[in-house]
Parts: structure tokens; C-alpha cells; sequence
């Protein structure tokens, strides 16, 4: 699944098409991806505009000019890709192009966005502005890990007294909305934390929570500088792939040397809640 930098370079990519845009008409190929499109889905869009295309965790809203606002999730295998437009943002990718999965089509005035799922566990829906935060897949959600919300000192407030192990704390999104496995475990060996010790230790230990934090928040950032990582399909909007998988320090490296410099321990997996975790057991402590 696409994790919090991926579609971040989504909402970057599509930016410049669609804010500010007008959508002419909606083309539903299906009535339903993982879950059913609203009624009058289409309808209720013709004519709107996009005001701002944000992000919330993994999901992308779009603003639109009467108070909605539309909602998308890529799930496993959902991409956009635009047609009939200028450049399109250097941040963006497309996987698939074959027709038979070309679920949505958003007729601009001057372009066509296209959504394309082969798998269709995405989903999209409509709903009020002023209200998302109700919504049942925003209502639980943490706080932003690129916010200035987020910092050492909200991690102690997190992980205080928490016996859950530390990735599997990163992991909740109800603690820490949109991070995911592959930077969970490049964040944790740049911090030098293990990955299966208690997360109550990271509150603990004086400077484990400023060096995780500023982990976090710097791998993040980077991967979305490389345009995500392309692990599978992952693509740019102009066909080129995301590259951040070059920098990748322990995800998928097993028995590769660390590269923590004078550190001469080897990388292991390690599965945690059904998850491989990725790590170095000679620095990571």
C-alpha cells in the first residue's frame, strides 16, 4: 500500500491540474470500487470547483467550491494520471494505464483526470467540509508526522507507559496518523531504537525521542524529495519511478552489512504483527 510519502507526491503531482480547476462532468465506469460510490456521485460534482488539494494520512481531499469535499484513497493499487494538460507536477505517478481499470474519469475544462485501481481497494466518497473530522476513517486518526504539531515532546505524550514495542506503536494510526512500514523501519535505524523494545522506552531515555522525531520527520521528507519509492509499480505521473528505494538503509536488506559507520553488524527481518521488520540488531538498542 502506499505509504505517507507516495501519496503525498500524489497531491503534489496533481496540484497544479486540479486546483483551480472546474469539473465539467464526472465518468463512473463502475458503481463502486472497494466501497459504493455516494448517490448522485457524479451529479453532485458537475460544475464545482477545486479550491485546494490537501492531505490527511494517506487519504487526498479535495476542497471543492460549495463546502464538499471529496475524498479518495489509492488503496493497494489506486493511481491518477492526467491527460490532455500542460506539465504536470514533478511530484506525481501513474501506474497502470490499461482502460479495463479506469474506474473514474474527471472531465476538466481543459484536462481529464484519471483514476485507475486494478485491484479497486480504493474508495471515494463525498461528504461536508465541517464535518470530516467525524467520519469514521478520520475520527481516530493521530497527529500528522510532517505538522509542526509533531516533536520529541509528543512522543513522550504518546509512548508514555506504553508497553506496546515501539514499531508496532508507529505503526497506529491512531497515535501517529500515515506513517508505514518501510519508513518506520528506515526511521528507527537512523534513531538507533529497536525496533521490538517497549515504546515507554523511548520516553524514557533522555534524547530517544528527539533523535526519533527528527528521524521521522527527515525520511519522510526525503522520500518525498525522491518522488516515493518505487517498490512494484510505484510510478511518477510521467511514466519515470520514484527513487527513494535507492536510499534505503535496512528495509529489505536482509544479511546486507549495516551501513551505520564502524558499525560491523548485519541486517536481520524480523516479523511483528504480520509485518517484516527490517533492522540492525548490533546498533539498535
Amino acid at each position: 500500500m502506499p505509504e505517507l510519502p507516495e501519496v503525498e507526491t500524489v497531491r503534489r503531482g496533481l496540484a497544479p491540474t486540479l486546483v483551480g480547476a472546474r469539473i465539467a462532468r464526472v465518468e463512473t465506469r463502475r458503481p463502486d470500487l472497494r466501497l459504493p460510490f455516494p448517490g448522485n456521485f457524479a451529479r453532485n460534482l458537475q460544475g464545482r470547483r477545486i479550491d485546494a488539494l490537501n492531505r490527511r494520512a494517506k487519504y487526498l481531499i479535495a476542497a471543492l467550491d460549495d463546502g464538499a469535499a471529496l475524498i479518495a484513497h489509492l488503496g493497494m493499487s489506486g493511481s491518477f494520471r492526467v491527460e490532455g494538460a500542460g506539465p504536470v507536477g514533478r511530484f506525481a505517478m501513474s501506474r497502470s494505464k490499461n482502460p479495463a481499470h479506469d474506474h473514474v474519469i474527471f472531465h476538466l475544462d481543459e484536462a481529464k483526470v484519471i483514476y485507475n485501481d486494478p485491484r479497486r481497494f480504493g474508495f471515494m466518497t463525498l461528504a461536508k467540509m465541517t464535518e470530516l473530522d467525524a467520519l469514521p476513517f478520520f475520527a481516530r486518526l493521530g497527529v500528522e508526522p510532517l505538522s509542526n504539531e509533531f516533536n520529541a515532546m509528543t512522543l513522550v505524550r504518546l509512548f508514555t507507559k506504553k508497553k506496546t514495542p515501539l514499531k508496532v506503536a508507529l505503526l497506529d494510526q491512531s497515535l501517529i496518523a500515515g506513517l508505514g512500514n518501510i519508513y518506520v523501519c528506515e526511521a528507527l535505524h537512523r534513531a538507533g531504537l529497536a525496533p521490538d523494545g517497549p515504546a515507554a522506552k523511548v520516553a524514557a531515555r533522555e534524547g530517544a525521542a528527539e533523535r526519533l522525531a527528527l528521524a521521522i520527520r527527515a525520511v519522510l521528507e526525503e522520500a518525498i524529495e525522491a518522488g516515493g519509492s518505487s517498490l512494484r509499480d510505484h510510478r511518477q505521473a510521467d511514466g519515470s519511478l520514484g527513487y527513494f528505494q535507492h536510499n534505503f538503509r535496512v528495509y529489505d536488506r536482509e544479511g546486507a552489512p549495516c551501513p551505520r559507520p564502524k558499525c560491523k553488524g548485519a541486517i536481520e527481518r524480523r516479523v511483528q504483527s504480520g509485518r517484516s521488520t527490517f533492522f540492525c540488531p548490533k546498533c539498535q538498542t
